[in-house]
């Protein structure tokens, strides 16, 4: 109708008497079909796709750490014959030199002294050892060489000599020391020649090379540490003084409320909110701590983990991005294999960590995996709160095993326990007891707490775990039956009394009630405590040089250069990192993902049905309805991109990675959604609503309306609460389209909404094709509307432009906006 010539139908169509279109419905429903066929086919096989590829890349990683192991293990056997090479020609040495002393009168023609004759010696052992040493450079050696190279011996009448007696035993030692350098070896050589036969035989040769990392060292010192709330005036902690020692694991104890995890989060300068006083140094300077964030591992009380990802993929993605770019691939290797060795998830490797609505890995590793997390970026210093609470006996033995073999390594520890188990609490160095209101009872050794208390008359009864009785006693559950008659709450003043710390004013009511006897015996008690006698006179030369203004602490713990001294990668290779991590997280999300293509489907498919292409309006009814279906539909897709992952992103971080990296590579993700949602929702609408204008015009228009729209609702997801975020993706597409369409409005008002223009873009498309007799009608409602039919560039840019401002509003916004 409307046409000036006949115009044949598609094969299988239906062309109605009196009708504007052609019925093509019979090709949506067959592409509708194709569609759910196609979208069951990559449910079915994506998630065995993605097991087949990390079956591979475990496969060459398993390689790689067996060949750097085996490498490893070589050059410790070489180290450990040279030393015993070296120990054993020490000892003939002694026995040389012991029987010389004896037998010197008898045995030597012409006397020589004892010094002589042992420097003789040393000199032929050292020349000894650097033979020893050469030999591993000395290829296709054999015993011949080495007796050829001792020379013939000098008989005279059939008898040696009584002054090369001494000289020939020593050469026959010397002999019997090559022998053995030299079968070590012929070994160490057998097996390089058998590891260079393995996939990597790259990886030897670079692991030999390398000789043993040594991390930088971090001791923090404190005094008069105080922490007051805000808002509320409330004060979290007060007069905390005391040291965290490189290699040391100290534990913070008290009970609920005495404010442990507050002050741990002050010193790892992840705290805001509080006023706080007092002094930190760093290795003896006054340093902010976000200086060495890098070599700092702060291990969160929640186990904040991806649950999508596999336990090695969770190590492998922190070891990359935290860990040193020029450290070279086997190391990486080893420490990874390493960490989940000692943590002791060597079984669920490659299970699925988990996550509220799908079940993974018990409570217990995914605990451990919360730890080695940072364990796995080797870090000097390595917070941990409350890493054992809700594992039992065993999985808190192996964790804190673990911990000890870093602390060998110089790591300083420092961890939030509760109810520690006898074994466990000795198996820390130091001890930190913190009483109610954020005050210090104790700080010292482990070994000397018992007797410390002890000298205030408190001993702990029998059959009772040391760590639970003093925490009752602090918690004021157990009353103090002692000659002084101190109370719990009396033993903060005791301890400053004790260590010659100054009292706070507000304490003084305390300090009067402490009697003066009893202040006698305390200060002849001693504790045995090194680290705190070396505390005070520590403090003491500083003290002078330390204020405790305001603009000090500022300083402390405002962000600063970078003193770590490692540099991680860059943006651009974090962005790789992350997108092959989001890339895993999508496929494994493959069910929402088909549910989105299929609620959208079915949207295109009612509102084609309902909503067919009327010539009167150039379809402004049926397009009206698709702005506001998609943008509902993308916003709240896009939700799912940035409001499940918060904490994750908040840890990761204050940890040191890019912010930049992280929104790159998840809006990278996004835009096959981008691509792929147009072509699901077109192949059902168009079919059914069969406009005038082509496939192309519309598929263009619909990538930029959902460009449009999931900038948008990433803003909403960084902005918002995630029952807020939904309620605004809902309503604003609503209220947005209702702005542009109504005429009545102003025309600024309407340009400001993006509905405006992608309706005016389509319209466009669509009037474009009416021709002839329809171009009267084609102007009218192009007036009516107030369109341009030149502006479908222009109506394109508009929203290509919205969609990339408010991604970086969303940016700025999850930058600067610190939400818990």
């Amino acid at each position: 109708m409307g046409s000036t010539y006949e115009k044949s139908c598609f094969k299988s169509s239906s062309c109605n008497a009196n009708s504007y279109n052609q019925n093509i419905t019979i090709f949506g429903a067959l592409v509708m079909v194709a569609l759910i066929l196609l979208l069951l086919i990559i449910y079915n096989f994506s998630d065995h796709i993605l097991s087949y590829r990390e079956r591979r890349r475990a496969e060459s990683r398993e390689a790689a750490a067996k060949v750097a192991r085996e490498a490893v293990q070589a050059r410790e056997r070489w180290k450990t014959a040279k030393n015993v090479a070296i120990r054993h020609a020490v000892d003939i040495q002694k026995q040389i030199s012991g029987t010389f002393s004896h037998k010197i009168s008898n045995e030597l023609q012409e006397p020589q002294n004892v010094a002589d004759i042992s420097r003789q010696s040393s000199d032929v052992l050292t020349s000894e050892i650097e033979e020893i040493s050469i030999l591993h450079n000395v290829p296709n050696s054999s015993e011949k060489n080495f007796e050829k190279a001792e020379g013939p011996h000098s008989n005279i009448g059939g008898k040696t000599p009584k002054k090369n007696t001494i000289k020939d035993k020593f050469k026959h030692t010397r002999t019997q020391i090559f022998k053995f350098a030299y079968s070590e070896i012929e070994k160490e050589k057998v097996e390089q020649q058998e590891n260079k036969k393995l996939t990597f035989s790259g990886v030897i040769s670079m692991a030999t090379k390398n000789e043993v990392r040594t991390r930088p060292v971090i001791e923090i010192a404190f005094q008069d540490l105080t922490l007051i709330l805000k808002r509320s005036k409330k004060q979290l902690l007060k007069s905390v003084t005391g040291k965290f020692i490189p290699g040391h694991v100290t534990a913070i104890m008290g009970p609920s409320g005495a404010g442990k995890t507050t002050f741990l989060t002050a010193l790892a300068g992840k705290i805001s909110g509080c006023q706080t006083t007092g002094s930190v140094l760093i290795n003896g300077k006054v340093e902010p701590i976000q200086s060495y964030k890098k070599i700092i591992g702060f291990v969160p009380q929640d186990d904040i983990v991806h649950g999508n990802l596999t336990v090695e993929e969770n190590l492998w993605f922190s070891a990359n991005c935290r860990l040193s770019a020029e450290m070279p691939k086997v190391n990486k290797v080893l420490i990874v294999e390493r960490t989940i060795e000692s943590l002791g998830l060597q079984a669920v490797r490659s299970s699925l960590v988990g996550t509220v609505e799908k079940r993974g890995i018990s409570g217990g590793q995914r605990k451990r995996v919360n730890v080695g997390l940072e364990m796995v970026m080797e870090p000097s210093l390595l917070i941990l709160d409350e890493p054992t609470s809700g594992l039992d006996s065993t999985s808190s033995l192996l964790l804190m095993r673990a911990l000890r073999r870093e602390a060998l390594e110089g790591v300083n520890i420092s961890m939030v326990v509760h109810q520690p188990s006898y074994t466990l609490f000795n198996m820390f160095d130091d001890l930190i007891l913190l009483a109610k209101g954020g005050l210090v009872a104790y700080q010292g050794p482990v070994k000397n707490v018992e007797e410390y208390f002890a000298g205030l008359e408190i001993k702990v009864p029998d059959r009772v775990n040391p760590p639970d009785y003093f925490i009752d006693i602090l918690e004021g559950m157990v009353k103090l039956s002692t000659s002084t008659g101190i109370k719990s709450s009396q033993l903060p003043v005791i301890w400053m009394l004790h260590n010659g710390y100054p009292v706070p004013p507000d304490m003084k009511n305390e300090l009067n009630s402490v009697h003066s006897s009893f202040r006698d015996r305390t200060n002849s008690v001693n504790s045995g405590s090194d680290e705190v006698s070396g505390s005070i006179d520590f403090w003491g030369g500083v003290k002078g040089a330390l204020g405790e203004k305001k603009e000090h602490l500022e300083n402390v713990f405002s962000k600063s250069k970078d003193l770590a001294n490692r540099r991680t990668p860059g943006k651009l290779y974090q962005y790789k990192y992350y997108l092959g991590r989001v890339s895993k997280q999508r496929l494994r999300e493959a069910t929402s993902q088909a549910v989105d293509y299929l609620i959208l489907g079915l949207a295109g498919v009612c509102l084609g049905i309902l909503s067919k292409a009327n010539d009167s309006n150039l379809g402004a009814a049926s397009y009206t309805y698709t702005i506001i279906a998609v943008s509902l539909l993308g916003q709240i897709g896009a939700l799912r991109s940035f409001s499940l992952e918060k904490l994750q992103y908040l840890r990761e971080r204050r940890s040191g990675m890019s912010s930049l990296a992280y929104f790159l590579a998840r809006d990278t993700i996004d835009h096959f959604n981008i691509v792929v949602k147009p072509i699901v929702y077109l192949s059902m609408f168009y079919f059914f609503s069969n406009p005038r204008s082509s496939f192309a015009d519309n598929y263009i228009i619909m990538l930029a309306l959902l460009y449009c729209v999931t900038g948008i609702g990433y803003t909403f997801a960084i902005c918002f609460q995630p029952g807020s975020a939904q309620l605004w993706s809902a309503l604003l597409p609503v209220v947005l389209t209702l702005i542009a369409t109504q005429r009545r409005n102003s025309q600024i008002l309407a340009n400001l909404c993006y509905p405006k223009w992608a309706l005016e873009a389509f319209v466009i498309v669509n009037a474009k094709r009416y021709y002839g007799v329809w171009l009267i009608t084609r102007c009218g409602v192009l007036q009516n509307f107030n369109y341009n039919i030149n502006h479908w560039g222009l109506c394109l840019g508009v929203l290509f432009l919205y969609g990339f401002t408010f991604r970086c509003i969303a940016f700025i916004c999850m930058v600067l906006l610190n939400k818990k």
